[in-house]
């Protein structure tokens, strides 16, 4: 098990020098990237105030970023795909063979006209326009990175679409079976290709790391097969179930012809590929109008961490936003960047915040060490996530209880324990693989009330912020006390009372 430490770089004057809350770093107000003297009577830039209205739209799509609700319908498509015609007189079968043929022409994928392709492509059309122009609109944010990768590897750039098939863009997107990240690894798969599993970080939802995953895995399979729609096929089923149906099918190594021989999901696998290329090669002949991004990637850079911090007091020192740091930086699971020897972790900020951030590192730094240093309770070790537990089973358990415990799913317990039920015996014990780091060290609760209705209160106290609140009540996140207090920003007055539990 590896000790998290903190760089030993002396520092000398440490917390006095920034004023959480606001955007002051030594008496100098940050404003857009720029560091100005701060004057008795200007506006502290914490004060201003957003248009509600825009504010509510920039929640919804925040939520929409983080919902699974998108992935599901586009799992729930593939796997139940049917190829019936479907009446969608906008686009005639003349016009689309055409386009196809153009598109077959400038691509190594088979993209030739069949009537289940047809089905496909008009059933996208005529059923899933809203979904389409949301992904067509994050797609400007993640295809610039994507297409970095594959051009490294001499994949083609189409294999972008890829990733809406496999993920809905999600970088959080987690399957049934445990596949996570915009191009859904395995664990295991992800570990043959050095993607890093910690209980702080999950690089299957780094845009970068994962795709060059992707990128070697399907450059491994185009190798074996010789044939891109084939090695699609094999991404999605493996090479086993590709060479099964070579083999039934007499020998065939044509997609279309083994397809009655591919699993269920593999069937529908390509053709929902090749529509979704279709479609997003021709979205402005269809009148798509995306939905604008909260970034283009042009917006953004990365910094190298030098010392651990977590997103929120980037958020405060910064002034950004906490869920877009959290949007930018997906494969911090507990929202932690962690500094670990013989590792090197990166921080995307938009491009305004990389400048205050350089500018004022060690100082940043120095506040993010002195909050780590006066938490109440310990910060969680690191550990690598193919790390299993032997879990007792004591009075009061349930699977529940136990998988928020551990920051798992009462599924992956059931599966991994062969469990067909949720009845647990006194006693029982349990296999887990926890995806969440676990504290049994005894430490001090901090002091709370109980209010007329019943819910637990906490008063704030100098020094306190809504990270370091959250971290002394178990279970407890930032959101949940930005939602149980209606608070909207991270400011906080000493001496207010604050909802600490539902």
């Amino acid at each position: 098990m590896v000790t998290i430490g903190f760089s030993q770089t002396k520092t000398d004057t440490i917390v006095s020098t920034i004023k959480v809350g606001d955007s002051t770093i030594d008496g100098k107000t940050i404003n857009k990237g720029k560091i100005i003297p701060a004057e008795p009577d200007t506006l502290n830039i914490k004060n201003l105030k957003d248009l509600p209205e825009a504010a509510e739209l920039d929640q919804k799509w925040l939520e929409e970023l983080y919902s699974n609700a998108l992935y599901d319908t586009i799992y729930k498509s593939v796997t139940e795909l049917t190829y019936e015609p479907v009446d969608y007189p906008e686009l005639s079968t003349d016009t689309l063979k055409a386009r196809l043929a153009r598109l077959n022409a400038r691509t190594p994928f088979n993209v030739e006209y069949n009537p289940s392709l047809e089905s496909v492509i008009k059933r996208y059309l005529k059923h899933r326009r809203t979904s389409l122009e949301r992904l067509m609109g994050l797609s400007h944010f993640y295809f610039p990175m994507f297409e970095a990768e594959f051009d490294n590897y001499n994949i083609p750039l189409e294999m972008k679409y890829l990733s809406i098939v496999e993920s809905a863009l999600k970088p959080k997107a987690r399957s049934r079976v445990g596949a996570t990240g915009l191009w859904q690894f395995m664990f295991a798969t992800g570990k043959e290709y050095d993607l890093d599993v910690s209980s702080y970080v999950d690089e299957r939802s780094d845009p970068i790391s994962s795709t060059s995953a992707a990128a070697k895995y399907l450059s491994r399979l185009y190798k074996i097969f010789g044939d891109w729609d084939l090695a699609l096929a094999a991404y999605n089923s493996g090479p086993g179930n590709v060479n099964k149906a070579i083999r039934r099918s007499g020998g065939y190594k044509n997609y279309w012809n083994i397809r009655p021989n591919l699993p269920r999901e593999t069937a529908g696998y390509v053709p929902a590929f090749l529509a979704t290329m279709y479609i997003f090669e021709y979205a402005e002949e269809h009148g798509f109008k995306p939905e604008r991004p909260p970034f283009q990637l042009i917006q953004t850079d990365t910094v190298h961490v030098k010392q651990m911090i977590t997103l929120d007091q980037v958020a405060e020192t910064t002034g950004v936003n906490i869920e877009e740091l959290q949007f930018l930086n997906p494969s911090y699971k507990l929202d932690i960047i962690p500094k670990i020897e013989g590792k090197t972790y990166v921080l995307r900020l938009p491009r305004e915040a990389i400048g205050v951030f350089t500018s004022n590192e060690e100082k940043i730094y120095a506040f993010a060490k002195a909050e780590f240093d006066k938490r109440e309770k310990p910060l969680p070790q690191l550990f690598n996530a193919d790390a299993k537990v032997r879990y007792r089973v004591r009075s009061g358990d349930y699977l529940g209880k136990i998988a928020r415990r551990y920051g798992v799913r009462v599924s992956q317990i059931k599966r991994w324990n062969g469990l067909r039920s949720n009845n647990l015996k006194i006693g029982q014990r349990l296999t887990i693989y926890p995806r969440k780091p676990v504290v049994n060290t005894q430490v001090s609760k901090p002091k709370t009330s109980v209010s007329a209705s019943g819910r637990k209160t906490y008063k704030v106290k100098s020094g306190d912020s809504l990270w370091s609140i959250a971290q002394k009540f178990s279970g407890v996140s930032v959101q949940n006390l930005k939602d149980w207090n209606d608070i909207s920003g991270n400011k906080l007055k000493i001496g207010m009372t604050l909802i600490v539990s539902e």
